[in-house]
């Protein structure tokens, strides 16, 4: 089993930066073979979407609407991926979700971006 533990959610306004952390941990054996991370976003009354994903060797994918905003690194060494968020507008106020895939696919709880106009 792994645990992701999402952090750096808050309120900001609009132009304004935050930085999500998530944070995997459990079975030493799942966290080895974890491959893909990603963070996804879902606000009021929409489907959950895809923001941003990387490989364990770093390679990135964005959607089209957070291209040269936002940007997902990794740290294999903590088992950590996080989420540089820049320029922020209000359309990208949603719950954030940490999202990891090993043995099978985890979710982490989910942290609240809020950005005011």
């Amino acid at each position: 089993q792994v645990q992701l533990a999402e952090s750096g959610g808050g309120l900001v306004q609009a132009g304004g930066s935050l930085r999500l952390s998530c944070a995997a941990s459990g079975s030493i054996f799942s966290i080895s073979v974890m491959g893909v991370m990603a963070w996804y976003r879902q606000a009021p009354g929409n489907q959950r979407e895809l923001v941003a994903s990387i490989t364990k060797s770093g390679m990135t994918n964005y959607t089209d609407s957070v291209k040269d905003r936002f940007a997902i690194s990794r740290d294999n060494a903590k088992n950590t991926v996080y989420l540089q968020m820049n320029s922020l507008k209000p359309e990208d106020t949603a719950v954030y979700y940490c999202n990891a895939k090993a043995l099978r696919i985890y979710w982490g709880q989910g942290t609240q971006v809020t950005v005011s106009s």
